[in-house]
């Protein structure tokens, strides 16, 4: 309450506010009032909403959040560019050009002036900008689907740039100019302006656009904005851009910006990092990235300093975003995704990381550090720390929405990918190495802020969330969780490079771990293979990362686990011994990672020696008082050892006696242990121990040892002890020790004793004797001076050599002599003396035998002894020893030699046993003695050579045996003897006559040859002797050899038991005389056409047989050679002297086809031939196999295959086929000429031949080359040129042509004209029997650039009932053909305007709401209309008849016509007249008289009739209700009740069109299903079919019908294998639609003699191309330049064409005539046609007419004579391949088919069997099937989804919102007392959907609903 005085009047009273008067300030209210109140909201809504919105979590700054808002509609505007997207964000921080700015810039579409005013308009989103607001995104089309959603359409809800502008700074600026527009638009929004505004109480909310030419910056004048200048300038050259210029950035923004520009611009570059590098990511690895339209995207950011050098930074070249990161680091992936209820599609991919060698290669987030930085990483003394995972606590999964990140939304897994309850496939830790993205599309909702998802991560884990794996690009359905394990199983088998442990020693507890849940069990491992390398136990080694570095030796491995044998892990912990343990003597344990793999053993080993030297380490050991040891001396025994002084040193050479001071030894003494060790064969032996400890002047002291005197080797070891413990080790390691080895050995001798003699003793044999000699302890010794030992035995003279003074003594040499018994020895007594010692003499025994032989005794004793040749001797011998003792020994062999002839005998006697025995032998036989002859007998023992020999004189008288065998040679009366080995030259092929022999004894007298000799002679060239012959002293005759290289070799051998005698000669046979001559070819017959011989031909003169005779050069002159085709130029004939041949060379053929080439070579009378094989010559050239017509270019249709392969023949220059093999052929070809498959590199095979294969051509129309090309020998080969003329596919749509009345008019709701669409082919000829199914058309509201439809209207709505929209505005249309599953043809767009339909009624704009007016004398309460805008509408409410002027009349009717109180107008009126002006008129003030008449509370209708001449149908008048009161305040309180029905009211409209909307689709629904049930059709129609064995069942699941379908095709596919006949003639290429094609192409025949005879008959035809008309023939024949026959049918005289009907000739008046044998047919009906039946009917009509098909000649003649009888008779054909002119003729090859294979595929082809038509009709009844299964499944998955959409909780509260607001409307409307309105009287009643006639409801009326339910 406030008073109202003169002062505060101008301040309270103000227009538009409610004053209610009252007495007093303090008077009490009558009544409850009302106080009108405006609540616009504070303008800190806008400036402050990003303070709000933008929050940091996880310690992320939120300000690139903010950026990315500005980013987001950069991108959508850009989404339409098709060249580069350019974002630019300029941070504009230079002092010197104004207060510091940032600058989002972009090339996008730009904004009107009406689309900038929606920008400004806060919360305005894409969705809710129509009626009033115009946008760029009015009638929101929602994007196609694209992998990861990344279409761009991320500005969504009107929010996010005017938040972040506001989070960023203090004020906005807005510069935009759109395509095609001359002005930009200008706005600027600030936080000063907002406060200037309120301070000056104007509209918060309302402002000026600037709308400028380019460039013009003059508007700019204020020095804190001088950088704009540059801004404004840079419009220039610019179509379209959007620039958002913030100014009044936040300080703490600023220094954000400055300082972290490489965070904040990697975020962002995360961000977007897909819409950057495309839906797969940066694939860094990629050498070349695919093209994609993500590459023209180009977000750019520079920041501006004053004196710095601009930072500028392409989003794209940013390396180390997190995505990037994990994409580089990944070693696979694995694909999927997930569909969620309703259109909710999420795309998934899971990476992972793999474990490499010692680490992670999982990347660190720096708002997610996974693991312990190297810096923190201060380890405890026990080293032990246990390695966290890889992913640490982060979640797998980011999320992107529209491939946009929304950063604080994460998805920590799935129940198929997390870590596994129990122990899966793969180790736990392999889950922990996986990281992933999710990409949802646009129907999972996000904050305003694009911060966070709503409601994603519930929706994923619902239980109906189907998850379905992608493998190359296909989705899959499999189960997912099996799918993942094996995947993760894989990856970790084949990428994580791990450590393994190997040689398991057990399971063990650790006590030393402070947890006991981790203290076991662990498995104890000898060695670890790690990056390559092997550790085992015992192995040096150092840490890294450890406080301080360890040094020790590996003990074991530890890993945590129950683990039995060797295992593969990512870490594990080493326990180590310190090294040197003498200093240490500790044990660590330490994780695995810490030991470093690059140091050496070398440096780890340097490190301890270094810490060693301060140990004891070796000593000092001195003899002050002499004696003194030296190593390995040697003393005798009872030698004194000398005091000894010892010092300790260590390894820097100090004395020490005490263990250094360290933390772990402390200060110990040390002592010095001695020890004198005795080595014997037993062990050793300790024979002296003592202790000396540091004390005085000595420091160590041992004094004289003088008791060692027994024998061996001795060991005096000095070793350093710890006091107490006298322990020799010091932490496991030995103190310093010295040892001396000594040996003692024996003293003087004193006595001596003989040792054991080695008998036998013999005469004259030195034998030695062996002395012990002993020292006085026992030992024994030797002799250490001269002693002349005396030697005694009776009977015997002794005698020695020496006495050794060796380790052994012995008297050497010893010898005795005399004479023994016999040769088994006497004993004698022997006495050994030395002079010298104690004991001096000794006696022993021996037996001494004869001794080595010494001479030899031989009886008889006369010195010339007799003998005859061929008889033995005997001698006695005795060996005798030098005293004249018969001995023996081993081995006594006595030899004795005959000397004085060759090949004498030797005797040997063995006299080993008793040294004598008889010496005889072999008989002694010398050849050839003539007389007697004198031998020597030299009789010795070869193995004692120091006995003389003994020699005896032998006469040798001559013996009477046969000794000499002779052969001779008898011609005529002349004998020729033929000697030993002699060679007897014959002629070859001869026989040798007339052979004698003759034998003798050794005294030259002949022998008689008796049959007794004879039988003992034997010859070796004939196996029967003629024994007579021989008696006589005749040889049988020697056949001499044909070839002289065979020699006879001829033995006579004569053998009885005293002699074997042999004689031999060579039969050498000779030439004879010349009988023929002989070619011979060194080297291959083979050789190149062009190419001379390589090869020699030598020719010989020969004998008759074969043997080569020698002749003179001279016969070169009559050498002739000749041959076919022989060039004679370069032969050359040569006489070869060392093998008396003639060589020819130069042998040459003329050029040719390569065959078998002989030669005749003639000289005399004689001759001879020879075979050469001529090849080709080499590559010169290529040919073409089977295309002869390389002069005309071949004719392909375009896009099809040509005819036949390309195989191409290597040939020489004369054109013959070259077998060159591995010879390169390429084919070029021009750019615009493309060859499928691609033209790849050919070799040539074996036999020269390359097949390049059939190729596709696709090329322009016209003539295109192709060229060949190979080389040869570094040569190019001459190839051809293919040349091929492109014909255009009649048969390919290429555009479609839409020919409409364009005069008509597109008048609202009306229908369309006729649109003529044909569909045109390359060939500009439109093609016929086009499936008027494929042919669509479509219409969208609006234009857009271009022939197709723009991505915004990919939901194009396909016309079917072709009824114009009701809604005026332009519309494009289009119309396409479906050419395939995924590519249609579109035609050029039609832009229509659709204009409105005839005016019917008169209606507001805006609708005004129920006035509630009373008759005060407030004209406010009086005022039934202030504003009223009525304009003329057609039925569909278009705005109509701008054309009409008139008049709008105004009246109050009432309902109760029998109420005559109405109401009146100001001035007491009761009509009220308006202007009406082109269709539209204005109501203003219309206002009640003051105390007007009326009944109160009582509804009034408030009528606007429009008066308008010249329409044919009245305007329908508007009717305004309202409510009138005689009561202020009752009029004000019924005014609220009225704005409260009518705000009810359209609740319950909407809610009304809702239901009904989703009443309609259930409708539809259930009619898709009805028409699915079209099944019982295909029932029927299978019914129709007589499969055979062919089981069809309706109930068949979805996967029989597909095994099914597969059965059918695999059988369908065998039967089209099946070997048939077909046409092997190339068809002609259909240019044109005109051409029908060659006439053997036109028809198949099924039986195989049909086919061949009518084929035969048909072969003048049948390469004859059939067209339709004659132009097309024309055509052809001018492309083949006549060489091709054509036959245009439109030139066919179609009268005298036979009817096809027609019965047989012999068939008259229905009966026969004569009853036909061999079953007659017309040849025309066993023709089939695939195609074109009444054309071909046609053409084989003309060509067969009646010619008829009978089995044999015998049947046709038959037939023939009864059909003349009555008619004429036509051709006849044989089944036989006879043929029967129609004039009677037959007979003659002219007559007579041929053979199939001779008409060289110029025959009809087989048409498919019958199965393949009955399987195919099977085939595609399965299909039919399949559809409707699949439609039928589809449609009831639809309706129970819509069903159950209707009883959610959500739909069923909706429907009580709407039954409570029907009750209070009708409560309110009893209330006003007015009319119960239809939208509140009727409540919604859902009625019950009977499909079985009900109409579908057009999709158009279920959208017009929708609109105007959220319009």
């Amino acid at each position: 309450r406030q008073q109202i005085t003169e002062d505060n009047f101008n301040e309270v009273v103000q227009n538009g506010i409610t004053l209610y008067l009252l007495q007093s300030v303090d008077q009490m209210l009558l009544s409850a009032t009302k106080e009108r109140i405006d609540f616009l909201p504070h303008y800190d809504t806008l400036v402050k909403s990003g303070m709000y919105e933008y929050y940091a979590s996880e310690g992320q700054n939120p300000l690139p959040f903010a950026l990315a808002e500005l980013i987001d509609n950069s991108l959508s505007a850009t989404s339409r560019n098709t060249d580069i997207r350019s974002i630019q964000i300029k941070l504009l921080f230079d002092d010197s050009q104004g207060k510091s700015a940032v600058a989002v810039i972009d090339n996008g579409r730009g904004m009107t002036s009406k689309q900038l005013n929606n920008w400004a308009v806060y919360r305005l989103s894409k969705f809710t900008r129509q009626g009033d607001f115009e946008s760029d995104h009015s009638g929101y089309v929602r994007p196609p689907p694209v992998p990861r959603s990344l279409n761009s359409d991320i500005s969504y809800f009107g929010v996010g740039g005017k938040q972040a502008v506001f989070f960023v700074g203090q004020s906005a600026r807005m510069i935009s100019k759109p395509t095609d527009s001359q002005d930009v638009h200008e706005l600027v929004l600030s936080k000063e302006d907002f406060e200037k505004k309120e301070k000056n109480r104007e509209a918060i909310y309302s402002g000026y656009i600037r709308n400028r030419k380019p460039a013009d910056s003059t508007h700019i004048t204020t020095d804190d904005e001088r950088f704009l200048h540059n801004l404004i300038i840079e419009e220039r050259d610019k179509k379209s851009f959007t620039a958002v210029v913030i100014t009044g950035v936040q300080p703490q923004h600023i220094q954000y910006l400055k300082n972290y520009f490489h965070l904040w611009t990697r975020q962002l570059a995360h961000i977007y990092h897909y819409y950057i590098h495309g839906p797969k990511g940066n694939e860094i690895s990629a050498a070349i990235k695919e093209a994609s339209p993500f590459n023209n995207i180009d977000i750019e950011i520079s920041m501006f300093e004053k004196g710095k050098i601009p930072k500028i930074v392409n989003l794209r070249e940013i390396k180390d975003d997190m995505q990037t990161l994990y994409i580089k680091t990944a070693a696979d992936g694995f694909e999927f995704k997930a569909q969620v209820e309703g259109e909710g599609i999420v795309e998934g991919i899971i990476r992972y990381h793999p474990f490499l060698y010692d680490k992670e290669t999982y990347p660190d987030d720096p708002c997610f550090p996974s693991r312990l930085k190297d810096d923190d990483d201060d380890v405890d003394d026990d080293c032990f720390v246990v390695e966290k995972g890889a992913r640490g606590k982060r979640p797998i999964f980011e999320c992107f929405w529209n491939g946009r990140l929304i950063p604080y939304t994460t998805v920590e897994d799935f129940d198929w990918c997390a870590p596994p309850k129990k122990r899966g496939l793969s180790p736990v830790e392999c889950y922990n190495r996986i990281s992933g993205a999710l990409f949802t599309n646009d129907k999972f909702q996000v904050s305003t802020n694009k911060l966070t998802f709503m409601d994603l991560e519930l929706k994923l884990k619902d239980k109906n969330t189907l998850f379905t794996r992608i493998l190359n690009g296909q989705e899959q359905r499999m189960k997912i969780d099996r799918e993942f394990a094996l995947w993760l199983k894989d990856c970790h088998e084949k990428y994580d490079k791990q450590i393994k442990f190997v040689l398991f020693k057990g399971s063990c507890a650790r006590t030393d771990l402070p947890s006991k849940r981790m203290q076991s069990p662990w498995a104890t491992y000898a060695s670890i293979e790690w990056d390559g390398k092997t550790y085992k136990s015992g192995q040096l080694v150092k840490t890294i990362k450890t406080l301080p570095i360890f040094y020790g030796s590996i003990i074991k491995f530890f890993l945590y686990g129950d683990h039995d044998g060797d295992v593969y892990a990512t870490g594990g912990e080493v326990e180590i011994s310190l090294e040197p343990q003498a200093l240490y003597g500790e044990k660590r344990i330490i994780p695995i990672s810490k030991l470093d793999r690059t140091v050496s053993d070398k440096s780890v080993k340097k490190y301890i020696e270094d810490e060693m030297a301060r140990l004891p380490d070796r000593l000092s050991v001195t003899w002050p008082e002499g004696d003194a040891l030296l190593p390995n001396e040697t003393k005798l025994a009872g030698t004194p050892i000398g005091a000894l002084r010892i010092e300790i040193l260590n390894k820097k050479g100090e004395a020490m006696q005490k263990l250094p001071g360290t933390s772990h030894g402390g200060s110990k003494k040390l002592l010095v242990e001695l020890k004198v060790i005795l080595h014997t064969s037993s062990g050793n032996k300790e024979i002296i121990s003592h202790i000396s400890q540091h004390g005085g002047k000595w420091p160590y002291w041992f004094k004289k040892m003088e008791n060692i005197h027994k024998l061996g080797s001795y060991t005096l070891k000095l070793q350093v002890v710890v006091n107490e413990s006298n322990a020799g080790t010091y932490a496991g390691r030995p103190l310093p020790s010295k040892m001396f080895k000594f040996t003692i050995v024996e003293g003087k001798p004193e006595k001596f004793s003989v040792g054991l003699l080695d008998p036998p003793f013999r005469v004259g044999v030195p034998f030695n004797i062996p002395l012990d000699l002993q020292d006085e302890f026992g030992h024994t010794t030797q002799l250490t001076s001269h002693i002349d030992p005396i030697l005694e035995a009776s009977g015997l003279t002794l005698r020695y050599e020496e006495i050794t003074k060796e380790e052994n003594c012995t008297i050497k040499g010893v010898t005795a002599k005399g004479l023994v018994n016999n040769y088994q020895g006497k004993n004698f007594n022997l006495k050994v003396t030395l002079p010298g010692l104690k004991e001096d003499s000794q006696v022993l025994k021996i037996r001494l035998l004869p001794g080595p032989p010494h001479q030899l005794k031989v009886k008889p004793d006369s010195e010339i002894l007799k003998i005859e040749n061929g008889t033995a001797f005997p001698f006695q011998v005795e060996v005798l020893d030098e005293s004249g003792n018969i001995t023996s020994q081993p081995k006594l062999i006595v030899h004795c030699k005959f000397l004085g002839a060759p090949e004498l005998p030797v005797y040997a006697v063995d006299c080993s046993n008793a040294g004598t025995n008889i010496l005889t032998g072999p008989v002694v036989h010398v050849q050839n003695i003539k007389k007697d002859q004198m031998l020597k007998a030299r009789i010795e023992i070869p193995s004692c050579k120091n006995v003389p020999p003994i020699e005896k004189t032998i006469k040798l008288l001559p013996s009477s045996h046969v000794a000499r065998l002779q052969i001779l040679s008898v011609e005529g009366q002349k004998a020729i003897q033929i000697k030993h080995q002699d060679e007897i030259n014959w002629i070859a092929g001869d026989v040798v006559h007339n052979l004698i022999f003759q034998m003798y004894d050794e005294g030259e007298r002949e022998i008689n040859i008796t049959s007794t000799v004879a039988e003992k002679i034997k010859v070796n060239w004939t196996p029967r002797i003629n024994r007579e012959h021989l008696i006589q002293g005749l040889l049988p005759d020697v056949k001499v050899p044909t070839s002289i290289k065979d020699v006879r070799y001829c033995l006579i051998t004569y053998l009885d038991d005293h002699v074997s005698l042999e004689s031999a000669f060579t039969v050498r046979p000779l030439p004879d005389e010349p009988k023929h001559i002989k070619c011979k070819l060194k080297g291959p017959n083979t050789m190149q056409m062009g190419e001379e011989l390589q090869s020699e031909i030598d020719i010989m003169v020969t004998d008759q047989y074969g043997n080569q005779i020698q002749t003179a050069a001279s016969c070169i002159n009559s050498l002739g050679i000749s041959g076919s085709g022989l060039d004679k130029s370069n032969v050359k004939m040569t006489w070869q002297d060392s093998t008396q041949t003639i060589t020819v060379k130069g042998i040459k053929f003329k050029p040719g086809p390569p065959e078998s080439k002989e030669l005749c070579f003639a000289w005399r009378e004689f001759s001879d031939f020879l075979r050469i094989n001529l090849t080709a010559g080499p590559p010169a050239k290529l040919h073409l196999v089977d295309w002869p017509e390389l002069e005309e270019p071949i004719s392909v249709i375009n896009g099809r295959e040509l005819q036949k392969p390309l195989i191409v023949q290597l040939c020489d220059q004369w054109g013959n086929p070259s077998p060159e093999s591995n010879v390169k052929i390429s084919l070029t070809k021009a750019n615009i000429v493309k060859i499928l498959p691609a033209v790849q590199q050919h070799k040539t095979d074996e036999n020269g031949r390359a097949n390049l294969g059939v190729f596709t051509i696709h090329a322009p129309r016209g003539e295109h080359s192709l060229h060949l090309k190979a080389s040869y020998s570094k040569g190019i080969l001459n190839c051809p040129v293919i040349k091929i003329n492109v014909l255009p596919d009649p048969e390919k749509p290429v555009r479609l042509n839409v020919k409409y009345d364009k005069t008509a008019s597109f008048v609202a709701g009306s229908t369309f004209p006729d649109f003529m669409v044909s569909i045109i082919s390359e060939d500009d000829n439109i093609i016929k029997n086009i499936n008027p199914a494929r042919v669509s058309m479509k219409m969208w509201e609006g234009q857009s650039s271009g022939t197709r439809a723009s991505a915004n209207v990919s939901d194009l709505k396909v016309l079917s009932d072709k009824m114009i929209p009701e809604r005026v505005g332009n519309y494009s249309i289009q119309f396409g053909f479906v050419l395939d599953k995924t590519n249609i043809l579109n035609s050029e767009q039609i832009i229509i305007e659709v204009v409105p339909n005839d005016p019917v009624r008169l209606l507001p704009e805006p609708p005004p709401a129920t006035p509630a007016v009373s008759n005060v004398q407030a004209v406010a309460s009086r005022t039934l209309v202030k504003n009223l805008c009525l304009h003329i509408m057609d039925e569909y409410n278009n705005r109509t008849g701008d054309y009409l002027v008139g008049k709008i009349i105004a009246k109050i009717e009432c309902p109760n016509e029998d109420d005559t109180e109405i109401p009146l107008f100001q001035g007491k009126v009761s009509t009220v007249e308006f202007p009406f002006h082109y269709g539209s008129a204005e109501i203003v003030n219309l206002v009640l008289a003051e105390n007007s008449p009326g009944r109160d509370s009582t509804e009034y209708i408030l009528a606007f009739e429009p008066d308008v001449p010249g329409l044919e149908k009245p305007l329908e008048p508007y009717r305004l209700s309202f409510m009138f009161y005689n009561n202020f305040k009752k009029q004000q309180q019924m005014a609220t009740l009225t704005r409260e029905r009518d705000q009810l009211s359209q609740s319950i409209l909407a809610y009304r069109s809702l239901f009904e909307t989703s009443n309609q689709l259930v409708t539809e629904m259930k009619c898709n299903t009805v028409e699915s049930l079209e099944l019982n059709k295909i029932s029927k129609l299978s019914q129709c079919y007589a499969f055979v064995n062919f089981f069809f069942c309706f109930n068949l699941q979805l996967q029989h019908v597909d095994s099914l379908i597969k059965q059918k095709t695999l059988e369908q596919e065998a039967v089209m294998k099946q070997p048939r006949r077909t046409c092997t003639l190339p068809n002609y290429s259909k240019g044109n639609q005109d051409i029908l094609g060659k006439i053997a192409h036109l028809a198949q025949i099924e039986d195989n003699e049909a086919a061949k005879v009518i084929s035969w008959h048909l072969a003048s035809d049948m390469d004859c191309v059939v067209t339709l008309t004659t132009e097309a023939a024309r055509r052809i024949f001018d492309e083949t330049q006549g060489r091709q026959q054509v036959l245009p049918l439109d030139s066919i005289f179609k009268k005298t064409l036979p009817d096809w009907n027609r019965p047989l000739p012999h068939f008259r008046n229905g009966k026969d005539c004569f009853k036909p044998i061999g079953k007659p047919v017309f040849a025309r009906d066993l023709l089939t046609f695939p195609d074109n039946i009444e054309h071909c009917q046609i053409v084989f009509g003309m060509l067969l007419g009646d010619t008829i098909i009978i089995d044999n000649l015998d049947a046709a003649n038959h037939y023939r004579k009864e059909v003349v009888k009555i008619a004429h008779c036509p051709t006849l054909l044989t089944r036989e391949g006879d043929r029967i002119r129609s004039n009677g003729k037959f007979g003659g090859l002219q007559n007579k088919a041929p053979p199939m294979d001779k008409l060289r595929g110029m025959v009809f082809g087989a048409p498919m069997p019958k199965h393949y038509y009955t399987v195919s009709g099977q085939l595609e009844l399965l299909q039919q099937y399949r559809t409707s299964v699949i439609k039928l499944n589809c449609a009831n998955k639809e309706l129970d989804s819509q069903l159950q959409s209707l009883k959610t909780p959500e739909m069923q509260k909706k429907k009580q919102e709407l039954a409570e607001q029907e009750k209070n409307l009708k409560l309110i409307e009893q209330k006003l007392g007015m009319t119960p309105s239809d939208k509140g009287t009727e409540s919604f009643q859902p009625t019950t959907l009977d499909f079985s006639d009900s109409p579908i409801p057009p999709k158009r009326m279920r959208r017009e609903i929708v609109k105007k339910l959220y319009r």
